[in-house]
């Protein structure tokens, strides 16, 4: 299975099982399209008789291993994923927030219950657990979330403390993270996440207009201001990691320009995903919206090679792509772990497979008080793999999404199995202007040699 592609003044084919990259000329080009689905010895017998030098190097790499090659080497082990265990964990330290978000997909901060706050009691357990059932793995996730993790920001030191001093009788190292909306972030809260955290997420939607339309405070006042100048401070004391994170959604089709915006402030790792809610709102996105996305992805493009060519340090998440090792097979295979590798816990101890789908009680996989705890999900989430799914079976980015968000597909499908059409849709996309610009930037640093 291959996946050509024009991209700029390049045609680029993708040999889907074995990850290759070809920058290949038209001739080449033309003579693959109509191939997308076939086998090595269709292709084979295909090319066999034709002459040219553009068919003898399809052949050529075809015997070489690097076109059209079978994906043979996926076992049955491997899609049950049985030895898998533990290894990241949310930890909803906040079930109430100082903001009222339009979108938010937990309720303003409630996750469809009441407002509260998690004890130290419930975080210690927690970590106990991630602890005790993370096997032989040594390099562990705790991701601090909310609603606003900094309404209890005195428990999130204590636990990290807690973390610090437990993780040496395991053996493990933990690798806390937070994620967080910026208005209370001061310099005490600064200092504390820098030395602490290892990834930091800071939520922001770009322009001041497109804020402040979809992110108020409780009060209804608009946050930009207050949140902008608290981040701006932050990322000039931050060494570590971190991501300015926005939504884009039906009022901000032209989001590129949010991502402009607030990289034109100095920040260098940006981050704008794509609202995924009830359709019946009138900032949903629709699939009549496809192309208007697709054109603003084609303008991050642009952004990106303009950035890298002036080498101007900048990062937009989505296109982030390795070609030359990438992450391992089994999560490309599963994806994020939910349910298996990753649990997300409530302020009341309640586990869930994931942050979203906190509050769900048809996956509620019990609570950290309980003597034995069953993960009656991990079934249902292990067989959620690309070869299980319909959909991603036969489609050329499977490698890359790893069959999407499990929650996304509940919440527009009813059924973890049927992924988010539209939500597939984008990812191509992105996946498609990911390895394009590796392969234009590749090829100018080539010449350039």
């Amino acid at each position: 299975m291959i996946h050509a592609y024009p991209f700029q003044d390049q045609y680029l084919i993708l040999d889907v099982n074995s990850g290759a990259v070809h920058v290949a000329d038209r001739e080449v080009y033309q003579l693959l399209q109509g191939m997308e689905q076939a086998s090595a010895r269709e292709a084979s017998d295909h090319f066999e008789a034709m002459e040219g030098e553009a068919a003898e190097d399809i052949r050529t790499l075809i015997r070489e291993g690097m076109l059209f090659t079978d994906d043979s080497y996926v076992t049955e082990e491997m899609l049950r994923n049985e030895g898998a265990v533990i290894k990241a964990m949310c930890l909803h330290v906040a079930h109430d927030c100082n903001m009222i978000c339009t979108y938010c997909f937990g309720e303003q901060g409630s996750f469809a219950g009441s407002k509260c706050l998690m004890s130290v009691e419930v975080g210690k357990k927690a970590i106990d657990y991630l602890l005790r059932n993370s096997g032989t793995r040594r390099n562990l996730e705790i991701d601090f979330f909310g609603g606003e993790p900094l309404m209890n920001f005195e428990v999130v030191k204590a636990l990290v403390a807690y973390g610090r001093q437990e993780e040496q009788k395991y053996g493990k190292n933990i690798r806390f993270t937070i994620t967080t909306n910026g208005l209370l972030l001061d310099s005490e809260k600064t200092q504390f996440i820098n030395q602490e955290m290892d990834n930091v997420i800071l939520s922001i939607d770009g322009r001041p207009e497109i804020n402040d339309k979809m992110r108020k405070t409780v009060n209804g006042k608009p946050t930009y201001e207050k949140i902008i100048s608290n981040y701006l401070d932050f990322t000039k004391e931050r060494v570590g990691l971190y991501y300015v994170r926005g939504t884009f959604t039906r009022n901000n089709l032209d989001f590129s320009r949010d991502v402009e915006h607030l990289t034109s402030l100095g920040f260098r790792n940006v981050s704008v995903e794509p609202v995924v809610t009830d359709l019946g709102q009138d900032y949903a996105l629709q699939e009549e919206d496809r192309e208007r996305i697709f054109e603003e992805y084609d303008r991050l493009t642009e952004l990106y090679l303009d950035k890298a060519r002036k080498g101007e340090d900048f990062d937009f998440f989505h296109f982030n792509v390795d070609l030359e090792q990438g992450p391992c097979l089994l999560k490309r295979l599963s994806g994020c772990g939910a349910g298996t590798e990753y649990l997300a816990v409530s302020p009341e101890g309640d586990l869930y497979p994931c942050h979203q789908f906190v509050g769900n009680k048809d996956f509620r996989i019990g609570n950290l008080s309980d003597t034995v705890i069953e993960n009656n999900q991990r079934e249902t989430f292990l067989k959620a793999n690309i070869y299980e799914k319909e959909d991603c079976r036969n489609c050329w980015a499977r490698f890359y999404c790893s069959g999407g968000c499990h929650a996304n597909a509940v919440n527009m499908n009813g059924d973890i199995m049927i992924p988010y059409h539209l939500g597939c849709e984008m990812e191509r996309k992105r996946v498609e202007c990911a390895i394009g610009i590796y392969a234009v930037l590749g090829t100018e640093e080539s010449l350039q040699d």
